[in-house]
């Protein structure tokens, strides 16, 4: 590698470890397995700056992440990836458009109540399938737009829209069902 990479490598791709981290940690679920993603997707990345284009540089280091990612859960957990096609009709008609709400805390007690909320958010949202969970952290934690998004997953922004209805709506669901 020049100089010139190793300078483009740093200046593209270091500042953005935090965020490919967390997508990498949303995706595998665990933190040591989005260490071992991250590790893969940096020297993917540090092959690539070469060919890398000026454009979106958040956009290409996040989709080298999430492919990654992907390559990895299918070599180390093959079944952990499920698709919304894959889904039983009655469980994909479960999953429409809706929306979460969360207010800041005021008081000791309501700061406790908001920390036990976060914890169900943070399990509901572990528990949507692949696609939906990247695309619901892509957009909520990582603040990407849908044309973003749908560069970074390689989906039509239709489809990036959809999962994201449909990833609210079984966060919804979800967390209404464990407040019975």
């Amino acid at each position: 590698m020049t100089t010139l990479a190793r300078a483009r490598f740093s200046q593209l791709v270091l500042p953005r470890l935090d965020e490919g981290y967390r997508l990498a940690h949303w995706l595998t679920g665990n933190a040591t397995d989005a260490e071992d993603v991250m590790q893969e997707a940096c020297l993917r990345a540090y092959r690539a700056i070469e060919t890398f284009a000026e454009g979106n540089a958040r956009a290409w280091f996040l989709t080298i992440v999430r492919n990654t990612g992907y390559s990895w859960l299918q070599r180390h957990r093959p079944r952990a990836v499920i698709f919304a096609e894959d889904l039983a009709p009655e469980a994909r008609a479960a999953l429409d458009v809706g929306t979460v709400h969360a207010e800041a805390p005021e008081t000791p007690e309501a700061a406790l109540i908001a920390h036990d909320e976060a914890g169900r958010l943070g399990r509901a949202i572990e528990a949507l399938p692949v696609p939906f969970r990247e695309t619901l952290v892509l957009r909520e934690y990582h603040g990407l737009s849908y044309r973003e998004i749908a560069e970074v997953t390689g989906a039509p922004i239709g489809t990036v829209m959809s999962r994201l209805g449909r990833a609210r709506q079984h966060l919804l669901e979800r967390l209404a069902g464990e407040g019975r």
